[in-house]
């Protein structure tokens, strides 16, 4: 480590708090330009392009000087995402919570976040204001103390950890389009009843028979029913205990509504672990073609409804102990309806029609769940053949999903960053091992 060097993070580059815009102003929303807060970093891995809400070029205007251009350093600095970071690709504004560094030339941007990625816990206990509401105010962030070396190591160094990164976002970019392709499959044979005939050929532009129902015409031999009619079985989650005691014995992670982007890209080192109560493991503990869908906890500008469909692979992943957390329900579908559900569901959150079934209170939005399981939202066929034919094909989507590798791949990563950004390794003796790691991965069938 003789070239590096202790930096304050105001010596690293400009440091900018964001700031929301007041209500008084809805002028100042739009489609323009990402307005990024805590609850953002839900869907990122390293880099941001986008965020769930925007602003207009009103508020672009009126925020100029709080206007991050692309490389910035983004660190949530209040709340329960504490020390979560990101780097923006595109230019963004954040809110208040959120403190941001705009680096100098002699730093790398990507080396810099993989410094304050591995400082989360640092961050944590840094933090002022007490347990509920934990913060790092502006100056107390400007004098964190990193290490860096000279800016050709720092870049080496970024390259390493940032292509295992750059392969983890591509194969969430692959699982992100299998997962479009079979929400538009969904979309031709049970919105459009494009679906293939007795003779392969689509169903209702081939002349297939419809009839008037109250959704509009259908197939004739379809049947309107309340979507609960698809559920085998519903139960509530458990938050469980931090330890084990007499009561409560077996280790579980619980999985909340915030953690089903992470299982999605192929992680869960951010889901609690929790002592769960035997007898409450009976029929919470998730199977093979489990939903757990999210019933409490979406915030302003976000419905409740996040959907994951429990796949072997994500049951391997999690070593087959887990269970919903509190705040979800598990759904257990009846035969041939669990790849149906588990399409349908995700679809009707993205187009966010879950706010149909939403009430608000004290700022958290909750799904009013007996009264989505009473609606009658969609027509199904009688004749198994559609559904087994459907779910053959989106289970082909679901095994070429590349989550196996991503975990590997975040393994490989988070063994690398500590030793590489505090010196104990060189850069040449992690690319050894890198490449070495790779080469196994590609020797791996997923």
């Amino acid at each position: 480590m003789t070239n590096w060097k202790e930096y304050k993070l105001a010596d690293v580059g400009k440091i900018i708090t964001g700031k929301t815009p007041s209500s008084k102003n809805p002028e100042q929303w739009g489609d323009k330009m990402p307005f990024v807060t805590p609850t953002d970093f839900d869907n990122y891995n390293k880099n941001i392009y986008s965020a769930i809400r925007h602003l207009s070029n009103d508020g672009i205007d009126a925020f100029q000087k709080k206007v991050l251009p692309g490389n910035s350093i983004i660190v949530t600095c209040i709340g329960s995402q504490m020390g979560k970071v990101a780097i923006n690709k595109t230019k963004c504004v954040t809110n208040q919570q959120i403190n941001s560094i705009v680096p100098v030339r002699d730093f790398n941007p990507d080396f810099i976040y993989y410094v304050l990625s591995s400082m989360q816990d640092y961050l944590r206990n840094l933090a002022t204001g007490g347990s509920t509401m934990p913060i790092i105010n502006k100056s107390n962030f400007e004098d964190i103390i990193i290490s860096a070396p000279d800016l050709p190591t720092q870049t080496a160094i970024a390259e390493i950890l940032s292509s295992l990164d750059d392969k983890i976002e591509l194969n969430n970019k692959i699982n992100a389009e299998l997962e479009a392709l079979a929400q538009t499959l969904f979309k031709q044979w049970f919105i459009d009843f494009e679906f293939p005939d007795e003779n392969g050929q689509p169903y209702r532009s081939s002349g297939g028979k419809m009839v008037h129902s109250e959704l509009g015409e259908i197939p004739e031999g379809w049947e309107i029913s309340p979507i609960g009619e698809l559920f085998d079985f519903v139960v509530g989650g458990d938050w469980g205990k931090d330890e084990s005691d007499d009561e409560h014995t077996e280790m579980n992670f619980v999985i909340r509504g915030t953690d089903i982007p992470t299982l999605k890209n192929g992680s869960k080192e951010a889901i609690p672990y929790r002592a769960i109560k035997p007898s409450k493991l009976k029929n919470r503990q998730l199977n093979v073609n489990d939903i757990i869908i999210e019933i409490s906890g979406g915030s302003k500008g976000q419905p409740t409804g996040r959907t994951i469909l429990i796949t072997q692979e994500i049951l391997d992943r999690l070593d087959s102990r887990a269970i919903p957390a509190s705040f979800c329900r598990l759904i257990r579908p009846k035969n041939n309806y669990a790849e149906f559900l588990g399409i349908y569901l995700t679809k009707i959150y993205d187009e966010g029609k879950t706010w149909e079934y939403q009430n608000q209170s004290t700022g958290i939005s909750n799904f009013q769940f007996k009264f989505f399981e009473s609606a009658e939202l969609l027509a199904l066929p009688k004749e198994i053949r559609v559904l087994t034919e459907f779910n053959e094909l989106i289970g082909g989507f679901y095994n070429l999903m590349t989550t196996n590798e991503n975990q590997e791949l975040t393994k490989l990563r988070d063994t690398l960053l500590p030793k590489l950004i505090s010196g104990q390794i060189e850069v040449a003796e992690a690319n050894s091992q890198n490449r070495d790691s790779l080469d196994l991965l590609d020797e791996k069938d997923y």
